[in-house]
């Protein structure tokens, strides 16, 4: 440390320390005191703005991953609705297949009863 500015103000005086010299250290003093302010408030700015923009982020980053989530829920919706309508379409096809066998045979005893009526002529 330096000594002069452990000297109290009465031994400036009793040692002839002149008045403008500590009037300069003073002012100088003051000046690194509000040139240090001035950092300060320019780092804190900074930092505001960082941490602003590091919310921003990470809004941005909860706003995708809720997104992906609403897709994927689309999605699995979306595939059960398809295989919905995937069961409901085999069971219609099972359906027209039974018909169709039906006619089919119906077809058949038909074909059966015309031959059978021409071969009675």
């Amino acid at each position: 440390m330096h000594e002069d500015r452990l000297r109290s103000p009465h031994h400036a005086c009793v040692t002839g320390y002149p008045t403008t010299e500590l009037k300069e250290e003073c002012k100088d003093f003051v000046d690194k005191i509000g040139q240090f302010q001035k950092t300060v408030d320019a780092l804190m700015e900074l930092v505001d703005r960082l941490a602003k923009e590091a919310e921003n982020e990470k809004m941005k980053a909860i706003g995708a991953r809720n997104l992906l989530k609403s897709i994927a829920t689309q999605r699995e919706v979306q595939q059960q609705h398809l295989q919905a309508l995937t069961a409901e379409e085999k069971m219609q096809l099972g359906r027209y297949r039974v018909e169709c066998e039906a006619l089919c045979k119906g077809e058949a005893e038909q074909n059966a009863f015309i031959d059978q009526f021409i071969f009675q002529k």
